[in-house]
């Protein structure tokens, strides 16, 4: 028997003590009735299903016919026999806690607006790269990545954030999360789990950090960026790495001061220490000159961790940490033994876009984009007669936006904009621990699509009152 010459598998289970087209019969409605085989799925051809079960045609025939005549398939000529669309008995759908409704508009921070995805740049960079791909690149490959794409973001990362990146210090990850995942579970098995991380920041990063064995303590976050001169002092004396945005700082959006930039490399150099830098917002700057990363001026001791979700998307799941020479073998070691490599395909397609230039031409729409957003929003505010103050728009895809002592409370406005079908961002989310600190609110303008950004100020216009509370 050659089963490979089978287009079409069914697998059903006969009861020879019924008889052999009795058994059939059963055991397709048996398929049926359970929901294995379910509407308008094709069956195999007499003659294949005959050969496959060991049956004569005659009998797969009259099996097929009673069936038919009972409901249970449809039989069209020149287009075989299928399961009929009326017949499904399923098993009953197990439970699940239904999730919160999706707010009418969104301007929680977090993500871009995705219809800028570049798909027809993107198709036509995917067909270069499998048109030039050797045989090789779809197998089983280097945890690194592919050695296009590292070549690629060599370049560019020097070019773009003055990165000193060699191919092979860069790791490409399934997305930041993982990349951070990586680097403190490295940092955990060398037994230095303890890190520092911004405060006010991203909870979930926090999360990701505590479930891979690291102990996280909170960084100050003031005006001038994190306050890298409390690195070393009693309460962050076995601080082995620290986690920063320097360059947009999330969520206050300041950027990180030139001597706390010192303070925070001396550190490093005299602790032994890392530098986790979350190059969050990096390419996206409005109104001042680009800043670039840190871990130009210290690559042994800054781990620089990019990725494309908010220039092109975050379904690619593609980032890259370029890594000081001794945490190289052993993050491609943990690399390895979490999931082997990062998905091919979309590495070869965005090396292909990197070295023909159509990556640069993308930053710079997306940048376009994202200030007449941020320029719409802070006109909006301005309406309001001055009394929001907002900062952190100078650069990136969000706004922090200050609520005055004499106006409603954080969660008075996330209610209020709750009942208007909006959903925000709230700067108390984002600290270590609640309480005692200035309220505000996190505004991500890029997040929603184009035909409902103007309804989204609308309602935030409605939910921000222009005059003091009485």
């Amino acid at each position: 028997m050659d089963w490979a010459a089978f287009g079409v598998d069914l697998h059903l289970e006969l009861d020879a003590s019924t008889g052999r087209r009795a058994g059939l019969e059963r055991a397709l409605r048996d398929a049926i009735r359970d929901g294995r085989l379910a509407p308008a799925t094709r069956l195999p051809a007499t003659r294949a299903l005959a050969a496959q079960l060991g049956l004569s045609r005659g009998t797969v025939s009259a099996a097929y016919d009673q069936l038919v005549a009972e409901g249970w398939l449809v039989a069209r000529i020149g287009s075989g026999t299928e399961v009929s669309p009326l017949r499904r008995t399923a098993p009953a759908p197990a439970a699940v806690r239904p999730g919160p409704d999706a707010p009418r508009y969104d301007l929680r921070p977090g993500s871009p607006d995705l219809g800028t995805f570049p798909v027809t740049a993107w198709l036509r960079a995917t067909r270069r790269a499998l048109a030039a791909a050797p045989p090789a690149a779809y197998g089983y490959g280097d945890p690194r990545g592919r050695v296009e794409l590292r070549t690629a973001l060599a370049g560019y990362l020097g070019r773009a954030r003055g990165v000193l990146a060699d191919p092979d210090r860069i790791v490409v990850t399934t997305g930041y999360v993982q990349a951070l995942a990586l680097l403190v579970g490295v940092l955990r098995d060398a037994g230095r789990p303890v890190l520092a991380m911004e405060d006010p920041g991203l909870a979930f990063h926090r999360e990701v950090a505590r479930r891979q064995g690291g102990t996280v303590l909170p960084l100050p976050v003031d005006a001038h960026g994190a306050r890298t001169d409390l690195l070393g002092a009693t309460a962050l004396a076995d601080v082995a790495a620290a986690v920063l945005t320097p360059a947009h700082q999330y969520p206050t959006g300041v950027t990180l001061a030139p001597e706390r930039r010192r303070a925070l490399t001396r550190w490093a150099r005299d602790r032994d220490a890392l530098v986790i830098e979350d190059d969050y917002d990096g390419e996206f700057r409005y109104d001042r000159q680009p800043v670039g990363a840190v871990q130009g001026t210290a690559p042994e001791q800054v781990a620089y961790v990019g990725t494309a979700a908010k220039t092109l998307g975050p379904a690619l799941r593609l980032a890259w940490v370029v890594l000081p020479a001794r945490l190289v073998e052993p993050v491609v070691e943990a690399k390895r033994h979490l999931d082997l490599h990062s998905e091919t395909i979309g590495q070869l397609a965005l090396a292909d876009l990197i070295d023909g230039h159509g990556y640069d031409r993308q930053v710079r729409a997306v940048r376009r984009h994202y200030r007449r957003r941020r320029d719409l929003l802070l006109g909006r505010l301005d309406a309001a007669g001055g009394r929001y103050a907002v900062g952190g728009v100078a650069a990136g895809l969000h706004a922090l936006v200050e609520l005055p002592a004499d106006g409603p409370n954080e969660s008075q406005v996330l209610a209020e904009a709750a009942r208007h079908g909006l959903a925000l961002g709230s700067l108390g989310r984002h600290r270590h621990a609640p309480g005692g600190h200035p309220q505000g609110l996190v505004v991500g303008y890029a997040t929603p699509p184009s035909h409902a950004y103007p309804g989204a100020l609308d309602a935030l216009a409605r939910v921000l009152p222009t005059r003091p509370a009485p």
